[in-house]
């Protein structure tokens, strides 16, 4: 009786201690385990960076359209003051040659005319020359009306076109506004993991971003696409305590940093001056790094392609702003560093 009332209590006890070591973290756990941290915050990042990017796109391309037919619009109101001149003068001539009529004629009748007129044959030729002229003044002004007509219609609709992009153009804005509201508050939560990262002296891990449905035809790109350069290879001040040993790029937290060119990834590391940071050999016998990152979505080992997302920059370590620190090195340790602006010139990408 006892042995049937004991092994439950055996069953419920092994299912604990299971249940305990699958909640438990792996040994890979640690240093650098990957998919562990908050790929949430990174793929969020990452996903409001491109609609970010798309909706300044579409009000770019908005405020493009809405400018030109602002232009097309003041164009034609142009040209229908100059209708609206030309018809003031055509009526203008009609009115001084009705005058001249008056004057000359006196009111009489064009018998009258003839039977006065010392040459008949003359009279009848200026009769002409004047019902020509009132002929060709009449149809230019029914020209000039019909044109102005035209052009009225035409510049109200695009006047109407205008304020309708206008419109669009508003709404576009407001959209852009809170996307890059919420990518500013999702990229210091990023950031505030990543310290979390350097100051415990252990990485997250890699996060899986998707990467832009872009295919580089050359071998070698920039380290991020959109950038203005900052401190320079070689540049001194109390903010290093040698000489600068990369190029920065002046970014925003989140930016997705890209693989230079083809290459392994040799190391992956968070703590230390460079906060979190990766090292990529090439071909040839160099090395590329990114620090200061935010996250990193490689692991160690792993192969890589150009214009590849391998993390996200940041201001991890010691930085003093968002930035990305790029160095090309000829081992993987610092201290083997080559100037990375003329580098990259020389491999067809001029910075």
């Amino acid at each position: 009786m006892r042995l049937t009332r004991r092994r439950p209590l055996v069953v419920a006890v092994l299912f604990c201690a299971l249940a305990v070591l699958a909640a438990r973290p792996g040994d890979g756990d640690g240093s650098h385990a990957p998919g562990h941290g908050a790929t949430s915050v990174s793929t969020e990042v990452a996903r409001l960076y491109e609609e970010a990017a798309k909706a300044t796109e579409r009000y770019e391309a908005g405020r493009e359209e809405a400018e030109k037919q602002r232009e097309l619009a003041q164009q034609l109101e142009e040209r229908l003051d100059d209708e609206r001149q030309e018809a003031t003068g055509l009526r203008e001539d009609l009115g001084r040659i009705a005058s001249s009529q008056y004057r000359d004629g006196g009111g009489l009748p064009l018998t009258a005319h003839l039977l006065l007129a010392d040459d008949p044959d003359q009279l009848m030729r200026g009769q002409r020359v004047v019902q020509h002229a009132e002929v060709t003044l009449d149809q230019a002004l029914g020209r000039s009306e019909r044109a102005e007509a035209r052009l009225a219609r035409d510049e109200a609709k695009a006047a109407a076109a205008w304020e309708k992009l206008e419109r669009r153009n508003e709404e576009l804005a407001a959209l852009q506004r809170d996307i890059e509201e919420k990518l500013e508050t999702a990229r210091w939560k990023l950031q505030g993991e990543a310290d979390a990262s350097v100051a415990a002296g252990s990485c997250r891990g890699a996060v899986r971003l998707d990467q832009p449905p872009v295919e580089y035809t050359t071998p070698w790109v920039a380290p991020v696409e959109t950038y203005e350069l900052s401190a320079s290879y070689g540049s001194g001040g109390a903010r290093w305590a040698n000489r600068h040993t990369g190029q920065d790029f002046a970014v925003p937290i989140g930016t997705p940093v890209r693989a230079v060119g083809s290459g392994t990834v040799v190391k992956v590391s968070c703590g230390g001056a460079f906060g979190i940071e990766i090292v990529v050999a090439h071909p040839g016998g160099y090395y590329t790094q990114y620090a200061h990152l935010a996250a990193v979505a490689v692991d160690q080992g792993e192969r890589v392609s150009p214009g590849q997302w391998i993390g996200q920059s940041g201001t991890s370590g010691n930085s003093t702003g968002p930035h990305l620190h790029f160095e090309v090195r000829v081992t993987p340790e610092m201290g083997s560093s080559v100037d990375p602006v003329p580098w990259l010139t020389g491999r067809g990408v001029p910075l």
